[in-house]
């Protein structure tokens, strides 16, 4: 049986993405005010993206782990649970 890469595997996961309530959401100006920026290196699936000094961020591919609420010292996101049916659904592959 073939030994499936992070990619194969996160490409199996089901993503069911609530437009309407982002589930996190950062606040611009703590971000900016953050040297550091710790979870554009830390989240897993590469969802924070540096531009300029400035932190972007999509939550659509958010593997819910709570890496980025446990790095953020300045506090500068908002993290709660999808609402109910949204969100990631693993699959095993």
């Amino acid at each position: 049986m073939k030994r499936l890469s992070i990619e194969e595997r996160l490409g199996t996961d089901k993503f069911l993405v609530d437009d309407e309530l982002p589930h996190i959401t950062l606040d611009k100006n703590i971000c900016n005010t953050c040297a550091d920026k710790p979870c554009v290196k830390a989240c897993p699936a590469g969802l924070y993206v540096l531009q300029g000094n400035e932190v972007s961020f999509d939550y659509v591919g958010c593997l819910e782990c709570g890496t980025c609420r446990v790095v953020c010292i300045p506090k500068g996101l908002k993290w709660e649970y999808p609402r109910s049916t949204f969100g990631i659904e693993y699959r095993f592959g």
